[in-house]
């Protein structure tokens, strides 16, 4: 179980190894994405509250990077922060995630990508549920749920 002084540690000393590495031109990923998925995931954007689809879906399944399909959480790890934004408590596995330490908006945040493509997928704080303590807050744009 990754813990945020393991996030902490990802962010500033190196991530894990990823599986694969997926590399796209600009061209290419504006091909495959929607240009709302693309401004998310390739420009480090993000989604109003509440607004994503995926916010309020409880459904049976995975949920994988919608640029490389690289599987990032399973939905048993899903839960309701009333964030306003998907939240999960740990990856389905831990090279799955890369880890950025984020200083915009003069706050120091710790940014979440897929470690497979570098697609932005939001952030992770220390202020999730037991047993992990952690709120992986995900856009929606950036995921597609693979039902069971």
């Amino acid at each position: 179980m990754i813990t945020w002084k393991e996030v902490i540690h990802f962010a500033s000393k190196g991530n894990p190894t990823p599986d694969k590495i997926i590399e796209k031109s600009e061209t290419d990923w504006k091909a495959l994405l929607t240009p709302e998925q693309f401004r998310i995931t390739r420009l480090k954007g993000t989604e109003r509250p509440h607004s994503g689809e995926l916010c309020s879906i409880y459904d049976e399944g995975q949920y994988n990077c919608v640029c490389c399909n690289t599987p990032l959480f399973d939905s048993t790890i899903k839960f309701d922060s009333s964030s306003g934004w998907p939240s999960f408590t740990q990856p389905i596995k831990e090279n799955a995630i890369k880890y950025h330490k984020d200083i915009s908006f003069g706050m120091v945040r710790v940014e979440v990508l897929c470690n497979t493509c570098d697609a932005h997928l939001g952030h992770v704080f220390p202020d999730g549920p037991e047993p992990s303590g952690l709120r992986y807050c995900i856009n929606s744009e950036s995921m597609i749920l693979n039902k069971k």
